[in-house]
């Protein structure tokens, strides 16, 4: 389906199609109809589903914009807060819509100011529930949204959030989205829901099977080299690049073509009319290489993608998905390439967990292997090769000059210039290098659940290294005896 069968409103559609959104995630399917026809909802999917949309888009598209709070959508972190809201802001543009992104950490006055104008709240669990008790604000929202309610439970909120309720009106409509369901987030759904109706989206539906995503660990220093040795290795027919910033995206985009490589960027400080130029020349193959930030990439609607690269890895799992979701289309099979450092290890767990896909981590190619891919390629293309009657003359020509051994050689020569390999002859981690990784991940991860028990869940302190092995897994301050 697409999103026009949903029947928003014309504004809230026209946004919808500027942002580049065409068919909907299997959660967006599911849930979009159901908040639409007023149902609270408790919605089972993983970050990377496209959630925001799912209750962003129905709660828009039934705002009466009367001038009061309507909605409020209740994240477990800043950073998310910040993410939804700008999505929320994104699609009620052209509906006059106006979010306030509230939590700890900035001025209250400041929070209060934008509230007042605002129809859509983005909170944290601690300020908000602050501004609620301190009585600095007076809402009655028709819609109340929890996200990441697992999240929440695992870093203490949940207190907060059953306070939270005791300041919403009754008739309200509540939606509840988490990856998990562990009893204690059941139990909070059996109290602030009504007859809710249950949606599930398995971990399958997330990322589409059809694209092999893999890998590779370098130093900071190394990702320019890490990037030409994979192309040089893969030599994708289109790829696109995707980059955080749109810094990136100009500085890669004119070392590439230093390299020789036909690539452009594609980033929102553009013209409009060289982003439609840079768009035409990818989808027409006058472009092999598209450089993008994710909000320039999110229009972008070409089939024959074969490679998509994460020159750095977006800040969560759900701009991931969108990324690599740009190949694998209509059918066809797409690889998504990431380069990370090791500060970035923990991130690619965080995308296994969130999208249930699989990223094999695996070695930069060292010269002699793509040399001999290169050749093997080389030499494949010669035996395809057609004899063309116009060689004939030009071979005649050069017998009277060469004997033909020497001919051959010259000509094998010119073509095998294209073997040429560039850098370093060993680019970025080991086997060995990034197994150690996985296993201090695994430590520092059962440290950290160790560390939430003996701190009950709240508070913090500092690890440190060189005693980590000698902490009692029950308490943050006690400590084993030395042996000798």
């Amino acid at each position: 389906m697409t999103f026009q069968e949903f029947n928003f409103k014309a504004k809230l559609q026209q946004a919808i199609d500027e942002a580049g959104f065409k068919e909907p995630s299997p959660i967006q399917q599911d849930a979009i109809p159901v908040v639409l026809k007023g149902k609270d909802i408790v919605g089972q999917a993983h970050t990377g589903t496209g959630k925001t949309a799912a209750f962003g888009l129905p709660i828009l598209n039934n705002l009466t914009c009367d001038g009061s709070v309507e909605a409020v959508v209740i994240v477990p972190t800043r950073e998310l807060a910040m993410q939804v809201s700008d999505e929320i802001f994104r699609f009620g543009k052209f509906l006059n819509i106006k979010t306030a992104t509230v939590y700890g950490g900035q001025s209250y006055s400041r929070q209060l100011k934008h509230i007042d104008n605002a129809s859509v709240i983005v909170a944290t669990p601690g300020r908000f529930l602050d501004l609620l008790k301190g009585e600095k604000i007076d809402i009655k929202p028709q819609y109340v949204i929890l996200d990441e309610a697992d999240e929440m439970l695992d870093m203490g909120f949940l207190d907060d959030i059953k306070e939270i309720f005791t300041f919403m009106p009754k008739e309200r409509q509540t939606l509840l989205f988490s990856a998990t369901m562990p009893t204690a987030i059941k139990k909070l759904a059996q109290s602030i829901l009504k007859e809710p109706e249950f949606i599930t989206i398995t971990q399958s539906e997330v990322t589409n099977n059809k694209i092999t995503q893999t890998f590779y660990v370098v130093d900071e220093h190394e990702r320019d080299d890490a990037l030409i040795r994979l192309y040089d290795f893969k030599n994708p027919e289109k790829s696109i690049i995707f980059c955080r910033t749109k810094k990136e995206v100009d500085r890669l985009s004119t070392f590439l073509v230093s390299q020789g490589y036909s690539a452009k960027g594609l980033h929102g400080d553009m013209e409009q009319r060289q982003r439609e130029e840079a768009i035409n020349a990818f989808k027409k193959g006058r472009l092999e290489i598209l450089i993008a930030t994710d909000v320039a990439a999110r229009g972008l609607d070409v089939n024959d993608v074969t490679h998509v690269f994460n020159y750095h890895l977006p800040f969560d799992s759900e701009s991931y998905v969108h990324r690599i979701g740009r190949t694998g289309r209509a059918g066809k099979e797409g690889k998504a390439i990431s380069i990370v450092t090791p500060h970035e290890f923990r991130m690619i767990q965080k995308i296994q967990k969130a999208t249930g896909g699989k990223l094999e981590a695996k070695v930069i190619p060292n010269i002699k292997s793509v040399k001999e891919k290169k050749v093997n390629s080389l030499v494949q293309k010669i035996r395809d090769q057609e004899v063309h009657d116009s060689v004939y003359a030009l071979l005649e020509d050069l017998k009277e000059e060469f004997d033909i051994s020497t001919i051959a050689f010259k000509l094998a020569s010119m073509l095998s210039n294209d073997t040429f390999v560039k850098g370093n002859n060993y680019i970025g981690k080991s086997e060995n290098d990034i197994q150690r990784l996985y296993e201090r991940v695994l430590s520092d991860r059962d440290d950290d659940r160790n560390n939430r028990r003996g701190r009950g869940g709240r508070g913090g302190y500092t690890r440190n290294r060189r005693n980590s092995n000698s902490r009692n897994a029950n308490s943050s301050r006690s400590r084993r005896p030395r042996r000798g």
